[in-house]
């Protein structure tokens, strides 16, 4: 009979799902989810990005009810526990092979083989199978055989690979024969994860159709200006679909079609704001093939071993006011509200927060990181890794340390006229364009402006904090010698 067991994880879709479409090729398919509230706990799971989770497993139910598979529902504590409840769940249910998508983390892949070592001593096999990334870990390498450390030279070799074989899509399987195995009913919440409010869950309506329109509204109506318009956090230039890709509920290779698509089939060429998007695919690409390369990332190190020497300032008061949004740099405090907020974040304003964390207040970027981790609802380990070990100057193909992004230069170059700003800061918004942007420089008394407005002053010199941080960076011998500013 060739009984299969599909294992979701973050693959929440029936669309374009490699391990699901092999499962039931193969034989009657079975479907798991596995509860692990522990493990996300120690990951740092957002309570949003669980209940999103949960929302789509609703929505994944439902589709995989049309197709005659049963979706089961298994909890444990962590992912120490899977490969015993995997194993006594493929007893019960006579499963002769189980079918899931790789996952890249150090944790993920140590419990892959757990499971795996688990279920072949009782004769079960184990697929896994190439899925939320184009290409197998292993296979974009420098001349050399090493993993790319630089992402300009790891998209042109993946560019060259494309254009040899672009990744198909994988069509919806056939209904199956019925079974008399009845689908579990699923939480609506998990212990130790409260229920965000519901004007976030309205932000985020869960399910492939959701994710399909946004993804077709985006290559219909706004990815050509793409390039011109994603710097600009008031202006709807971004996808929005980093939440649906997070949890598998889309496809890379879905986005990469539907970008081709509106490019009339060009990667590099044609439509700017095309080419730019794709580029992102391919960042989102590479920083899972460093998790893979270079696995200390993912355990709390940083990519330039050097950089773990930094002297980073413990300065939970500061760390505090940065949380909370209120550093006084009208931008920063407006970018964390959104954060706070909406369990997102746009991301030229991501780079700039983070860089005003480890330069501006020099806290190490781990802080930065695992709070990002604790409020977003698209928490991704390499993107987020990543994105904080770039703009930190610790990380791979990182910005130099001497770049630092001064962020009321940034406000008025990516908010000119406030609008951002007042929208998340309305106590700023009687102010002019030009005092909007750095109101506390204006401030005789050191608390609001004019008198008028309730805002703090900024709680760092950013002038002299940028010295201190050069100095901090120049102070460890292996960075000494690059080139100054």
């Amino acid at each position: 009979m060739n009984r299969q067991l599909m294992w979701f994880r973050t693959d929440l879709r029936v669309q374009d799902n490699t391990a699901l479409a092999a499962a039931m090729a193969a034989g009657p398919t079975i479907a798991l989810f596995l509860l692990t509230p522990g493990q996300w706990q120690a990951h740092d799971d957002a309570p949003s990005k669980v209940d999103f989770w949960l929302r789509n497993l609703a929505e994944l139910q439902a589709q995989l009810a049309e197709l005659n598979v049963p979706l089961l529902l298994r909890e444990v504590h962590d992912w120490s526990a899977a490969p015993e409840a995997l194993g006594t769940l493929c007893e019960q249910l006579a499963i002769d092979a189980v079918q899931l998508n790789q996952e890249y983390g150090v944790h993920e892949t140590r419990r892959d083989a757990a499971v795996t070592a688990r279920l072949s001593r009782q004769g079960i096999q184990v697929h896994s199978h190439l899925d939320q990334i184009f290409f197998q870990p292993g296979s974009v390498l420098t001349k050399s055989g090493g993993y790319f450390q630089v992402y300009s030279q790891f998209r042109k070799v993946c560019y060259q690979r494309l254009h040899l074989s672009l990744p198909g899509l994988v069509p919806r399987p056939n209904v199956q024969a019925p079974l008399a195995i009845a689908s579990d009913v699923l939480p609506t919440q998990v212990e130790g994860f409260a229920t965000p409010s519901d004007a976030l869950r309205a932000l985020w309506p869960a399910g492939e159709e959701e994710a399909r329109r946004r993804l077709l509204r985006f290559a219909d109506e706004q990815i050509e200006d793409y390039q011109r318009d994603r710097d600009f956090p008031a202006k709807p230039g971004t996808s929005q679909l980093s939440a649906y890709l997070a949890a598998g509920v889309l496809s890379p290779r879905q986005c990469l079609h539907a970008a081709l698509q509106a490019n009339q089939g060009e990667f590099e060429s044609g439509n700017a704001g095309v080419v730019t998007w794709i580029n992102e695919l391919l960042w989102r690409e590479f920083y899972k093939h460093i998790l893979v390369g270079y696995p200390r990332v993912s355990m709390h190190r940083a990519f330039r071993v050097e950089t773990d020497a930094l002297a980073w300032r413990n300065a939970p008061a500061e760390l505090l006011a940065w949380q909370e949004g209120r550093t006084g740099i009208p931008l920063i405090d407006a970018a964390m509200r959104q954060l706070l907020a909406t369990g997102w974040m746009h991301n030229r304003l991501r780079m700039v927060v983070a860089m005003f964390l480890t330069k501006n207040l020099l806290i190490d970027w781990r802080e930065g990181e695992r709070f990002f981790m604790r409020q977003l609802i698209d928490g991704d380990l390499a993107a987020n890794n990543g994105g904080w070990q770039w703009s930190s100057s610790t990380g791979t193909d990182s910005a130099p340390y001497f770049r630092i992004f001064n962020p009321l230069s940034q406000s008025a170059k990516f908010d000119p006229d406030g609008r951002f700003i007042r929208h998340w800061l309305p106590e700023l918004a009687s102010l002019s364009n030009k005092d909007i942007h750095s109101p506390g420089v204006h401030s005789q008394s050191g608390g609001s402006l004019f008198g008028a407005v309730d805002y703090p002053a900024p709680i760092v010199d950013l002038g002299k904090s940028r010295s201190r941080a050069l100095a901090a960076f120049k102070s460890l011998p292996q960075l000494a010698t690059e080139m100054t500013p």
